[in-house]
Formats: C-alpha cells, structure tokens, sequence
C-alpha cells in the first residue's frame, strides 16, 4: 500500500534516497519514513501560510519561526530542576558496569527478542552467576566476548537510559527489569561504584539555562508536530507520537 500524506505521495524513490541519512538509526527505514511524512507536513503547512515553498528548506524554516514559540527558562526554573535533580550534578561519579544487549531488525523480531531476553533475564534472577555466560553466548555486543563487562565510566558517558539505570542501582546488583535503548534490550549488573562531588548552582546555572531552555523548544516543537499528525490523513503508515 501506498505511503500518502494528505493525498500526497511517499515514493519508494524518495524513501531511498533518505535511507544514507538514517544509517546509524536502529531502524533505518521507519526513521527515513518518519522523517520524510513530517518534512511533507511541514511544507503543506508552510503552503497553507502563503509561504514560498520553491525552497523548502527556506519555507520550513520560516514556518518553524512563526509558528513554534517558547520561553526562556526563568531562574526560579533552573532552581527548581537543580534542588529537585540532585543526582545530576555530581562530579567525579564512576561504575563498573556489565550488560547483555539484544537487538532486532524489525517489529515482530523486537517481539520475540523482548521474550528471549525477559526469560534470561528471570534465569539470571534465579542463577546470577550465569551472567558472564550467558552474556558471551547471547549478547549482541562486542563487550559479550569479555562476559558483558563495560569496564568503568563516567555519569554522562553512556546513553541517557543507560547511564539513568546504572547510576540508580547499588554495587553488584542486578536491575530486575529490561532497559530499552537506540542499541536495543539490555540486562544490566553493575560493578563497583565510586561516589563524586556535588557541583555547586552557580557552576551550572548558566549551562542548566541553556538546557531547559533547549528542552523547553524541543517540547514546542513536538507539540506543533504532533498537532500536525493529528490533523493530517496519513494512509500506509503508522506514524507513531514521540515520547
């Protein structure tokens, strides 16, 4: 079935030709996809707002302009967000960490690949000291060949998700559910862990405005997109809202 965007076509040519864009994604073609049914959306909208969309580039931008507004984010914010995030501001912090990742190409391989990690994980619950074995024999990572092991690193240095989950456990402990990444499944244990130093608020205050105020536009953003998707029909294909 023909991918459409409010009658507008999606061509297998188009999608083609976006695909070396997405190479890293973990699913190239729904991200090609994805990106091509907004960029569509956008320059409908741009031509709705009597934009000149011989170049779109051009016309996105302007649209994104007048249409997507935010604030900066006030002092009162960034002091809320640092009294609340104590975790977040610590200097210094390091764990060992081991994992096993799974990985699928594809919806109904992801399906059958969260069970198969979901029963490891629930044998590792019962017999933990099978982790370096069954990391070696199922992980779809390099690190598998070492049993999992990560070595040691610092708070910020793995994906958010990760990095969230490990630096929330204890030592020698293994997380009791699955954590999901751009990399795929992870059963996680850490290792030894070494407590930092807490950055004062006038350290970060500057670089913690800048980030909420960059949160603050990426959530005005979706918001404008997601009212887009809404109001759009979109036939042979499920553009899913973004978290």
């Amino acid at each position: 079935m023909a991918i459409t965007v409010n009658g507008v076509e999606i061509t297998d040519a188009m999608i083609q030709a976006e695909l070396p864009h997405h190479d890293d994604a973990p699913h190239a073609v729904d991200g090609a996809v994805q990106e091509l049914i907004l960029r569509e959306l956008l320059l409908q909208a741009a031509k709705a707002k009597g934009l000149d969309v011989s170049k779109p580039e051009e016309a996105i931008g302007t649209l994104l302009q007048n249409e997507v507004q935010s604030d900066e984010a006030t002092e009162a914010e960034c002091q809320a967000f640092y009294a609340e995030n104590p975790q977040a501001f610590v200097r210094g912090e390091q764990a060992e960490a081991s994992h096993i990742l799974f990985t699928a190409d594809n919806p109904t391989e992801a399906a059958l690949v969260r069970a198969k990690a979901e029963g490891i994980l629930n044998e590792l619950k019962e017999q933990p000291f099978k982790f370096e074995a069954l990391a070696r024999e199922h992980s779809a990572c390099p690190s598998g060949k070492q049993g999992g092991a990560l070595g040691q690193f610092g708070r910020g240095q793995m994906v958010p998700e990760f990095d969230q989950a490990v630096f929330s456990m204890g030592e020698n402990e293994l997380l009791p559910t699955l954590v999901e990444t751009q990399f795929g499944l992870h059963i996680i244990r850490t290792g030894k862990k070494t407590s930092g130093d807490t950055v004062s608020y006038d350290e970060v205050k500057d670089r913690l405005g800048e980030f909420l105020t960059e949160t603050k536009s990426r959530r005005a953003m979706h918001e404008y997109l997601q009212t887009l998707v809404q109001a759009a029909n979109i036939e042979g294909y499920e553009l899913k809202p973004a978290a």
